[in-house]
């Protein structure tokens, strides 16, 4: 009884741990996520980029996003509202794929061609750097935490890195060689990451917890991955 009880008390205490290091990681990718935003839209606008935009558009739902786990984590048992937190991730997904995939469609029609960024060229390099370590840090947490939500939004996070090279890219051909179709293109891949990533959310296909130390106690039963996630 003893043994079990320190387990149980050794569980709750690292699920606790575990619960403020997801809050203090939501509130970093919040704050991050809002400046990169405001400057994405402000310099894709002054640049007719819609990859810029697109881009701009992806961290406000990163934020929208953060935001649901900030919310689910705020509930006694946070379990309790973690498929509508799914629910509120994935929307956020298809809204922006359906977005960029019409505003690239546009563009690659014959609308304004996108103009240099340097700004916009600096900022996907800073978020190449920043994002993947934010993502990491919460995928991590999330797993052992045994979360779908934390990890599907770690996700949207990791999504971040892979479209600040897309956006890298695109922004680079059109400035070093006058490429103004890569652009466009590049926010279309934009929106199909975006797209798959949200049929993931929407399905709960994040969930891989090998280890979710919080759940081996006595009153509550060992978490399980539905779709057959943790096989991957």
């Amino acid at each position: 009884m003893t043994s079990v009880s320190l387990t149980t008390s050794s569980a709750t205490a690292r699920r606790a741990v575990l619960t403020r290091r997801i809050r203090l990681l939501v509130a970093a990718t919040i704050t991050y996520n809002v400046l990169e935003a405001v400057v994405a839209i402000w310099a894709g606008r002054a640049a007719s980029s819609t990859a810029l935009i697109g881009f701009g558009l992806d961290s406000v739902i990163e934020v929208s996003s953060a935001a649901a786990i900030a919310w689910q984590f705020s509930a006694r048992d946070p379990e309790s509202r973690e498929k509508v937190a799914l629910r509120i991730i994935a929307g956020s997904f298809f809204a922006l794929a359906a977005y960029v995939t019409v505003e690239s469609v546009r563009a690659l029609a014959g609308s304004a061609a996108a103009e240099d960024s340097t700004v916009g060229l600096v900022l996907a390099a800073a978020s190449l750097a920043v994002m993947p370590v934010l993502s990491y840090a919460q995928r991590r947490a999330g797993r052992e935490l045994g979360s779908r939500s934390a990890v599907a939004d770690s996700k949207q996070t990791l999504l971040c890195t892979y479209l600040s090279a897309v956006l890298l890219v695109g922004l680079g051909l059109n400035t070093l060689l006058g490429w103004s179709w890569a652009d466009p293109v590049a926010a279309l891949v934009i929106a199909a990451v975006a797209l798959r990533e949200g049929w993931d959310a929407w399905h709960g296909d994040n969930c891989c917890a090998p280890n979710a130390v919080i759940h081996h106690d006595a009153q509550r039963p060992p978490a399980t991955c539905g779709g057959g996630c943790c096989g991957s």
